[in-house]
């Protein structure tokens, strides 16, 4: 096995584990949205009372779910495709796709996404805002810092698809 495919090897794989890592933690959140979310129907109909911080907690952790998860989604070919045609490719063929549609869209709407998101994130980290609801969670701030991080986290798993892709046309024979 040449070097470079055997750096390309081990850095795709690291890259793998750190969406599975990452999303096996966030997995979890998924518990305690379902947790908050009984409580929150448990005091409002059986106790006539509520909470507005219990509530955002809620939209918090969903909004970590998905911004967290989205390299892990990615990872599990668990994102939205349209695979009519897609499926009956060839695996060089799917792999040539899959390359050029991480190089061509998932790369630049990432770092768009990242680029665009620095003076929104900033600008709420200078108000350290919080939540406009009286009784809501301070900091808002802090979850808009997730949004730069999640194009980061989309970077990294894009190229250990690029990875995945590079390796499979160069190891493949054509035939197949």
């Amino acid at each position: 096995m040449s070097p470079l495919i055997q750096f390309c090897t081990g850095l795709q794989s690291s890259l793998d584990r750190f969406a599975d890592a990452t999303g096996r933690c966030v997995a979890w959140l998924t518990i305690a949205m379902m947790l908050i979310t009984c409580l929150v129907v448990f005091l409002r109909y059986l106790l006539n009372t509520g909470s507005i911080a219990l509530q955002e907690s809620v939209t918090y952790l969903h909004g970590i779910v998905f911004l967290l998860g989205i390299a892990y989604t990615l990872k599990q070919k668990a994102h939205v495709r349209v695979d009519i045609i897609y499926q009956r490719l060839a695996p060089r063929t799917k792999a040539w796709l899959d390359l050029l549609g991480t190089l061509f869209f998932l790369f630049p709407v990432a770092v768009f996404i990242a680029w665009g998101s620095i003076d929104y994130v900033q600008f709420s980290w200078n108000l350290l805002e919080g939540s406009a609801e009286p009784g809501g969670l301070p900091g808002v701030f802090l979850l808009k810092s997730l949004i730069p991080l999640m194009a980061v986290l989309l970077l990294l798993q894009g190229l250990s698809e690029l990875l995945r892709n590079f390796l499979i046309l160069l190891t493949r024979p054509s035939g197949r």
